[in-house]
């Protein structure tokens, strides 16, 4: 950026001011959940370390919120399966989607939930144009659902039959022919259908194009 100074004697300088970027600090962790039993949010937030100069580029969005829902309420009971009561009927029913939550109590010993949890992998072959038009801060990740894109969903132990230790809608049993249908949490008329890709330990999806099962 050109600078120009005038000094007391009324003589001009022309100065190179040279443009500085803003700077962010890390991402604070993910807080928890705004609260329990029912989908809501969870924040992180980061600092500004610098402020931009001289027609530097401007700071980034230093707020970001995502979707989670909590099972357990602040008494401690057991809570929140009802948003998916429709999911204890096997395949025919189609599953719901949430973005990851990290705060999402487990019904079973944390020291052995890594070893139970899977991921699923589906290539989405359909979706309502609903997906698209919800700006919900809760919501606002259907937005990135896209036709023919691979996606992964997270089955994890808060999700899970106890007794089969698998996600209702997993689409396990099917031949990878079979069209399966979902439906996405918080957003109803936001549905679709995909195929089965393959089940595999971790999930490797980019971030927006990952879910669980709830």
């Amino acid at each position: 950026m050109l600078t120009v100074f005038r000094d007391e004697r009324g003589s001009v300088a022309e100065v190179w001011c040279q443009a500085r970027p803003c700077f962010v600090g890390e991402w604070s962790p993910w807080s928890g959940c705004a609260g329990q039993c029912k989908p809501t949010t969870r924040v992180r937030r980061r600092s500004v370390q610098q402020e931009p100069l001289n027609g530097g580029a401007p700071c980034p969005p230093l707020e970001e919120r995502a979707g989670c829902l909590e099972y357990t309420s602040s008494q401690g009971r057991d809570c929140g399966h009802s948003f998916a009561w429709f999911l204890t009927f096997g395949d025919e029913v189609p599953p719901c989607l949430t973005l990851p939550s990290l705060s999402a109590a487990t019904r079973i010993a944390p020291t052995h939930s890594f070893l139970l949890k899977y991921c699923m992998e589906f290539k989405t072959e359909s979706l309502t144009p609903h997906c698209a038009l919800d700006n919900r801060p809760l919501t606002r990740w259907t937005q990135y659902l896209r036709e023919g894109y691979t996606v992964c969903v997270d089955c994890q132990p808060p999700a899970m039959n106890s007794v089969s230790l698998r996600c209702s809608g997993d689409g396990q049993d099917s031949d990878g022919n079979q069209t399966l249908r979902w439906q996405a949490i918080g957003n109803p008329r936001c549905q679709g259908t995909w195929k089965k890709v393959r089940r595999v330990d971790q999930c490797s999806c980019p971030e927006v194009h990952r879910f669980i099962f709830i």
